[in-house]
């Protein structure tokens, strides 16, 4: 199966992340304040991202079930339209791949 352009972001994100949290645990023993500072902003930035993309996500997957539901009500409701309208689209897929 085809993963979308959001899905590999979002994994995208998550592997980066998880880069992120990988370095700052091999980078635990370094010493000195600088660094330590550093690590603080870098543990704090991963943190909110990963809050970030938690919400996101679940705000993509809502976004989802409501364009799912809204297309099952629209199809319940007028099924000739939804018959003429993916028999359009197929014939105009059908006329692209043609093509090549």
């Amino acid at each position: 199966m085809k993963q979308t352009s959001t899905e590999r972001l979002m994994g995208d994100l998550r592997a980066v992340l998880e880069d992120a949290e990988s370095l700052l645990t091999a980078t635990a023993g370094q010493a000195g304040e600088r660094i330590q500072e550093a690590r603080d902003r870098a543990k704090e930035t991963v943190r909110a991202a990963r809050e970030r993309l938690g919400e996101t996500q679940e705000e993509i997957t809502r976004r989802a079930r409501e364009a799912a539901k809204d297309a099952d009500k629209y199809v319940h409701d007028n099924p000739w339209q939804a018959v003429g309208i993916a028999a359009g689209v197929a014939f105009v897929i059908g006329l692209l791949v043609s093509r090549r």
